[in-house]
């Protein structure tokens, strides 16, 4: 059986009939071609499908599609404006928290959840933020330190 639903995706709107059992991970990668938001572990164990809906971060393949009808999506595709990257993205590449690429997505935008929510983080709440996002590659090290500088950078300090 196929629904339709209305899916804002960093801003854009599209209208899309989805079959009731779709995860918006599945809509966003198979039917939009977003392929930033990565498959994993399928069970929302690894953090590296994360998009924020409604600036919440979850985890897409937990959100069936017709759940996600009407809510703002934000991908690691839409982070980016007019060439130049979000400064959390420019803090994670200079820190070396970028390795492999499939958790940075999910940790980005995870790290833009935890900021907009609180500016000044300490280490423990970064770690707290984070723990659901697994790192094979960088160890977690550099990630909080991107985002503590990711932190200082929106704060214009």
């Amino acid at each position: 059986m196929k629904k339709t639903v209305k899916l804002v995706i960093n801003g854009e709107t599209h209208i899309l009939e989805v079959e009731h059992r779709r995860t918006l991970l599945e809509v966003i990668r198979d039917d939009l071609r977003l392929t930033g938001t990565k498959k994993m572990c399928g069970q929302g164990e690894c953090g590296s499908c994360t998009v924020l809906m409604d600036g919440l971060a979850v985890n897409a393949c937990l959100v069936l599609a017709l759940d996600a009808d009407g809510k703002r999506i934000e991908t690691i595709e839409g982070l980016a404006q007019d060439g130049k990257l979000h400064p959390i993205q420019e803090a994670f590449i200079e820190k070396g928290a970028i390795q492999c690429g499939f958790c940075a997505p999910g940790m980005i935008l995870t790290t833009k959840a935890l900021l907009a929510k609180n500016p000044s983080p300490t280490e423990v709440e970064i770690k707290t933020a984070i723990a659901g996002n697994f790192c094979r590659c960088t160890g977690y090290a550099r990630i909080v330190d991107a985002i503590q500088s990711a932190a200082v950078r929106l704060r214009g300090e």
